[in-house]
């Protein structure tokens, strides 16, 4: 049986830039075995998966390693697939039963916004032998369910962090999440984010990564929308508003390839 696949750079309008997901339309539910195989083959940070239900889309995601609970770019990238492959009419919502409950993708005139749990983060204890295999000495340390936050004093502290990949993966958390002002006055802040124990050494542009740093920003700010820059070496911007215990999370998607997967 052939499966239709896209490749979709999300979090960006330009080809070769954001974060590139793969996102594969299936009649049926698949075994979670084959799914992580497809993932691994893709190789890229996150593989979508699509199983049309009575009032949406079954939706999960996996890494090249593990499946996640959360994923910001495989999630617009799976509704723009929707929406460009006629399944979505322009002005249907797309919606989407996942682990992490119940999530929306809603076309705006900015492009794609995303509808999301907040996952803020409260002050902790750095993991034994985060701080070393970062390099570098942060501000504050906060945790959620899914990531360490750290928040840095500057900009080109964020740019600049050359992890120990190899030590960072004995960290026990999905991802590290590394964030500071902006220099410039286009973005309120940067951020970066790195995955290694989930097989990502660094994710170009973390959608669920704003779940926590809307909030925190929120909390340091004193405002609720943001314009978010994330420094990878691709690049990728996103807008961030925080309502309560949700996230809007908006940014654009482009696709790159299409395909059939025959395995």
């Amino acid at each position: 049986m052939a499966f239709r696949i896209l490749q979709i750079d999300a979090f960006t309008s330009k080809p070769f830039c954001g974060n590139p997901a793969a996102v594969c339309f299936l009649p049926e539910a698949q075994e979670e075995k084959w799914m992580q195989a497809v993932a691994r083959e893709m190789n890229l940070s996150e593989t979508a998966f699509l199983v049309r239900e009575t009032d949406g889309f079954r939706l999960r995601w996996f890494t090249p390693t593990v499946e996640v609970a959360l994923c910001g770019h495989a999630t617009l990238a799976s509704a723009h697939a929707l929406w460009e492959e006629g399944i979505l009419g322009p002005a249907e919502q797309a919606r989407f039963f996942t682990q992490s409950g119940f999530l929306t993708a809603t076309r705006v005139d900015a492009g794609i916004e995303l509808n999301f749990p907040a996952t803020p983060v409260t002050a902790a204890s750095p993991a034994r032998g985060l701080i070393e295999a970062l390099g570098a000495k942060p501000l504050y340390v906060g945790k959620n369910a899914f990531d360490y936050l750290l928040l840095f004093g500057s900009e080109s502290a964020v740019r600049n962090l050359s992890p120990d990949f190899v030590r960072l993966r004995e960290v026990e958390a999905r991802g590290i999440i590394v964030t500071a002002r902006s220099d410039g006055q286009e973005f309120d802040f940067v951020s970066r984010f790195f995955g290694p124990a989930a097989g990502i050494d660094e994710d170009p542009v973390t959608g669920s990564a704003h779940c926590a740093l809307g909030p925190f920003w929120q909390e340091r700010l004193g405002k609720q929308e943001f314009h978010a820059h994330q420094v990878s070496s691709r690049g990728g911007t996103l807008s961030v508003r925080v309502e309560g215990d949700r996230v809007y999370l908006r940014g654009n998607a482009i696709t790159i390839l299409r395909g059939e997967l025959c395995a």
